[in-house]
């Protein structure tokens, strides 16, 4: 029962993830039109329009690179296997193993869509474990660890076809490493 479970999930799971962050770009504008002017809204502001101008603005906060949380070689250590370089796409990295195998991917999601899988997760009655000294707060299930530092969600999901709680303690020294580099 376990291995029909494994192994739909890892078919399911990147397809559910890959449609959610299709879904979380859907609408989100910039404010800009397509030769990037701002876009009139209706509404007058007395905002300065470069913000450099505003000395009472707070600097932007600088986005984590989740392929720079969890390294080409940590990912192969995690994994088992050699791996193929890193595939940044928006907030995620995903290392893939080679076609010839064995079946191996490391994922690393950061922001608002690991904080979704959480608790996409978590409406799904996953087992999550509390795990504590990583981050401000951290999350176990099979094959995947979540964790917050400093308002910010991570995930590591490790795909592999072996037990489950073989990948607890790499994960947990993964998400260590990763949490120390934010």
């Amino acid at each position: 029962m376990t291995r029909i479970r494994v192994g739909t999930a890892a078919r399911v799971l990147p397809v559910a993830a890959l449609a959610l962050f299709g879904l979380l770009g859907c609408g989100k504008s910039d404010g800009k039109t397509a030769n990037g002017a701002a876009a009139n809204k209706g509404t007058a502001t007395s905002a300065p329009a470069d913000p450099a101008e505003d000395e009472s603005a707070e600097p932007a906060k600088a986005a984590v690179d989740p392929c720079k949380l969890v390294s080409q070689q940590e990912a192969e250590k995690l994994a088992g296997t050699r791996l193929n370089s890193a595939q940044p796409v928006r907030e995620t990295c995903t290392y893939t193993g080679p076609v010839s195998g064995p079946t191996a991917q490391v994922e690393i999601y950061v922001g608002d869509g690991a904080k979704k899988f959480l608790e996409i997760d978590r409406d799904l009655g996953h087992d999550l474990q509390p795990v504590s000294g990583i981050g401000d707060e951290a999350h176990l299930e099979d094959g995947t660890i979540f964790f917050a530092k400093s308002g910010t969600w991570v995930s590591i999901r490790l795909v592999r076809l072996n037990d489950p709680a073989e990948n607890r303690k790499p994960l947990e020294e993964a998400a260590r490493k990763a949490a120390s580099r934010m």
